[in-house]
């Protein structure tokens, strides 16, 4: 593969932007999450492609946090060499997130949401990734024992440094989000984004009131794993590939899953998505953007086909409210 990268002039033709809250950053519809697939077993040429791929489809979020890989650091240090060799040109067309907030490093300083952790975790993450800022830096979880104040302070500090250009939060419930937004206020911090799991199959969002509070606030959410990680896909509706996910790691996504009652509402839920003209992928990324409270959602792709098939989802955003109607029918089975 050349290492001579030339950007796709016509890259943002077909992504759609949408607004993060009421902030001044637009979002692409969908971003390129580096969960899985950067990890230190994971082909570098396949990386390069995929994010040259997304790239050139007007992709410009690259979703990343400290501990990704498999090996923490290393979806940082493998999206750095390319960010090195490919992107220089275009770094301030690209949003690009870190995290911390989750087991990074042994001992008392490598977790959770303390002022120590926060702002070590980020210099490593820099590091990493070979970059003076990130666009945005999330806090990963919330903190039971840290008060809330003294992780928004250090996010503060962060920003105030020019070490991240916005702040976020994930994994937040719609109480601690409204507490969180309230402080950030008070502080001229600019919290934007809530990272949040959301799929047809888990509606954790609007159970508990997130999208209602997210509106109120005036801060926009990110939606990860919008495929239930692959069961919303045709993966695994005629049995468990040997390369998926399930085989191979059964730590995120395993075998117990996979009921017979999800594969059936798959099963479902793709003839619905054949008869709009779509995957059952693209239906479930389309589902989850009809909420306007969604700036993007992030894609866990493991090739380049798949990051064209998904973005290939914003040729058909609406649902009539007979399909809603269907799709919620659906998974009352599950």
């Amino acid at each position: 593969m050349s290492h001579a990268y030339q950007a796709s002039e016509n890259r943002y033709e077909k992504m759609l932007y949408r607004r993060a809250g009421t902030s001044g950053l637009l979002f692409p519809a969908i971003s390129l999450g580096f969960w899985h697939n950067f990890g230190e077993n994971d082909n570098p040429d396949n990386m390069r492609a995929m994010m040259r791929t997304a790239f050139d489809l007007g992709i410009t979020q690259f979703d990343l946090a400290n501990n990704y890989g498999p090996q923490y650091g290393r979806a940082e240090k493998n999206a750095g060499k390319f960010l090195a060799e490919d992107f220089k040109p275009y770094r301030d067309e690209l949003v690009i997130s870190s995290k911390a907030g989750y087991d990074m490093w042994p001992g008392p300083y490598g977790n959770w949401g303390s002022r120590k952790y926060l702002i070590a975790s980020l210099n490593q993450s820099l590091s990493r990734l070979g970059l003076d800022y990130v666009d945005i830096f999330y806090h990963h979880r919330p903190d039971p024992n840290t008060p809330l104040t003294e992780t928004l302070d250090a996010l503060k500090s962060i920003v105030d440094a020019g070490k991240a250009i916005y702040a976020g939060i994930s994994n937040y419930n719609a109480e601690q989000t409204a507490a969180a937004v309230k402080y950030a206020r008070k502080i001229h911090l600019p919290l934007i984004v809530n990272q949040s799991r959301y799929s047809i199959f888990d509606r954790k969002i609007e159970r508990m009131g997130l999208d209602k509070q997210a509106a109120k606030d005036g801060i926009g959410i990110i939606a990860f794993s919008p495929l239930a990680q692959g069961l919303l896909s045709d993966r695994y509706l005629n049995g468990i590939p040997a390369d998926s996910r399930i085989a191979h790691d059964g730590r995120y996504l395993k075998r117990e899953d996979l009921t017979a009652n999800k594969l059936a509402a798959a099963r479902r839920l793709q003839e619905m998505a054949k008869e709009r003209g779509q995957s059952l992928a693209q239906m479930a990324l389309a589902w989850d953007l009809r909420l306007s409270q969604v700036a993007s959602v992030i894609i866990g792709a493991s090739s380049p086909a798949q990051i064209k098939e998904n973005a290939d989802a914003l040729g058909h955003l609406d649902f009539s409210q007979t399909e809603l109607a269907q799709i919620d029918e659906i998974i009352a089975e599950i």
